[in-house]
């Protein structure tokens, strides 16, 4: 089939999405889009999210009735982010900071302590999220990235609403009121992605990417999935590491390998030659989105980007399935 027909297939969720917050964060603290009169008062709580993928939900939800800072620019790779005194000088302003946890924001941790004994608000929001035995080890580190289920993440929107809700009472019902939209957003986006990779035949199931950062992806969706680096990116990638790679391609005829936004190409090019070197002609399949949304514009875009891109590289002609999605 041609599978370029993917994004048309999408247009409809596309087009839902387009009605939230499709802007999204581009810069470093201040990013956001957030509110407040002319005067620079105040016309509701103050919120510092630190990730685009806790932001652009808390953007939308929030609206005219909180202020909203997003803290990582869209393409910042959050395991090496370190906050300067300006950075802590906004989280210090804040009543409530979202960050994700799970250690994603490393260098943050101690930083978000001085400002929690401050008296202010700090959610992890991943770590809240997540239901008992939804958490996933990589050796024993918990990877953070729990956004990339999106059934999981529906769960954020009405977290935010309530954290919202309880710093500014008569906004409540708006915020539970957009929290729902955005849920019920995230759920049938879910749901049309878990039909797309049903489609795929079970020999196409396989993920390489640049980290690992596609786990929860990989359960939620069906798909097998190896990074070449581990859950953050501030690990290294050993020799070892790419060569069992390189064999695992061999061995199971692994069409594509991907880049990603906010990682450098070079073991990835590097498990390409090994690759090609022992005959297996691995392509690579695109760029996605892990840790930030980049190009993509938003969290929901870039959820809809990286469907789109695995699909585009791991589908055949073969998968009737993926031909009824497409239609």
């Amino acid at each position: 089939m041609d599978w370029s027909k993917l994004i048309p297939c999408l247009a409809a969720l596309a087009l839902s999405c387009s009605s939230g917050v499709d802007g999204g964060p581009s810069g470093g603290p201040g990013s956001g889009s957030g509110h407040g009169s002319s005067d620079g008062s105040s016309l509701g709580p103050r919120v510092v999210c630190t990730t685009a993928m806790i932001g652009d939900l808390a953007l939308e939800i929030g609206g005219d009735a909180a202020e909203v800072e997003v803290l990582f620019g869209s393409d910042m790779d959050p395991h090496l982010f370190r906050p300067t005194r300006d950075d802590v000088k906004l989280l210090m302003a804040a009543d409530i900071v979202l960050y994700n946890g799970l250690h994603l924001e490393g260098y943050l941790v101690e930083a978000l302590g001085r400002v929690e004994d401050s008296g202010v608000e700090v959610i992890p929001v991943a770590e809240r999220v997540l239901l008992d035995g939804e958490l996933l080890v990589s050796g024993q580190a918990p990877d953070p990235h729990v956004w990339m289920d999106a059934s999981v993440w529906s769960r954020v929107p009405g977290l935010i609403a309530g954290a919202l809700g309880q710093a500014s009472p008569a906004n409540q019902r708006t915020f539970t009121e957009r929290a729902a939209v955005v849920e019920a957003r995230l759920i049938a986006a879910d749901e049309q992605y878990r039909d797309a990779f049903a489609s795929l035949a079970p020999d196409r199931r396989v993920l390489l990417t640049a980290h690992d950062a596609f786990g929860y992806f990989g359960r939620r969706y069906g798909l097998e999935v190896h990074g070449i680096q581990g859950v953050s990116t501030t690990s290294e990638a050993s020799l070892n590491a790419i060569e069992e790679l390189v064999h695992l391609v061999v061995e199971r005829q692994i069409p594509a390998v991907f880049f990603e936004s906010t990682v450098s190409e070079r073991n990835v090019r590097a498990l390409v030659e090994g690759a090609r070197a022992r005959g297996q002609d691995l392509q690579v399949g695109g760029v996605l989105h892990a840790d930030a949304p980049g190009q993509a514009g938003t969290y929901e875009q870039m959820l809809r980007s990286n469907v789109s891109t695995i699909l585009g590289a791991l589908g055949t002609d073969d998968d009737a399935g993926a031909q009824e999605v497409a239609r």
